[in-house]
């Protein structure tokens, strides 16, 4: 009856699509996932200096090559810890500021974990990179839209496919791009293949791996999602990010 319907309204309401929970970016990160570190100096760069980003000696200043400090910086957005500069003289190329939730966690003095030692502080940057405006919608695409469990690369590409299909209000990007975007989500989550140097140096790689939210599938060798208990996820992380996407869903 009535209650039923109002329940089946508040579920839709809470159902967000593509279009309202991503922006049309693709493969914006220079073909590189986010490494060890990346985001801390994506925050301090915005911190500390007035041109960071754009500044001639910037690959030395941050001690890598220019590809990557356009990727930092990409990376460094896309988890919500620097945003354009609204007084920015230049809004075609903005200068970057750190954003209150990047102080909040990486202020060398009063944030939460400025050396990123706490494992609720991968999780938060994992929750921002997905929380709307996701820029990065391939990857909302799989946590959010990719039912099965078990799945390839060409799965992942058709589900994204079928639903940038339905997405009127974008265009379609190249197919390379959703390809470099499925290459990127699979090494920043999933296991690397082992080599002699294993586990540490894919942690030290890319912290996101730490989550292990997904690995391979010793029946098929397909990524797997984990499912079930996450024993490294802080309550307090779980209500901020119910609050947070409480909030995002109002504006």
């Amino acid at each position: 009856g009535d209650a039923a319907s109002e329940k089946n309204e508040r579920d839709r309401s809470f159902d967000m699509r593509l279009y309202e929970a991503a922006e049309p970016i693709f493969a914006r990160h220079e073909t590189f996932h986010p490494r060890y570190g990346w985001f801390r100096k994506a925050y301090k760069t915005a911190a500390t200096t007035q041109r960071g980003f754009s500044d001639e000696d910037a690959p030395v200043a941050m001690g890598v090559g220019k590809n990557m400090v356009r990727s930092i910086k990409f990376w460094g957005q896309a988890a919500k810890v620097i945003t354009k500069d609204p007084e920015s003289p230049n809004p075609r190329a903005s200068e970057m500021i750190p954003t209150r939730f990047g102080h909040a966690l990486f202020d060398p003095v009063a944030g939460w974990d400025p050396v990123m030692e706490d494992p609720g502080t991968i999780w938060l940057l994992h929750w921002m990179l997905l929380a709307p405006p996701s820029h990065v919608p391939v990857w909302w695409v799989a946590f959010n839209e990719l039912h099965a469990v078990d799945f390839d690369d060409a799965v992942l590409d058709a589900v994204m496919s079928a639903q940038l299909d339905a997405t009127s209000a974008w265009s379609s990007p190249n197919k390379s791009s959703i390809t470099k975007d499925i290459n990127a989500l699979l090494r920043t989550y999933a296991p690397a293949v082992k080599s002699g140097r294993a586990v540490f140096d894919d942690l030290l790689d890319c912290p996101l791996r730490e989550l292990g939210l997904i690995t391979r599938s010793v029946a098929t060798g397909n990524h797997r999602f984990v499912l079930g208990p996450k024993p490294t996820l802080p309550a307090d992380v779980v209500t901020f990010s119910a609050l947070d996407y409480l909030a995002r869903r109002d504006h």
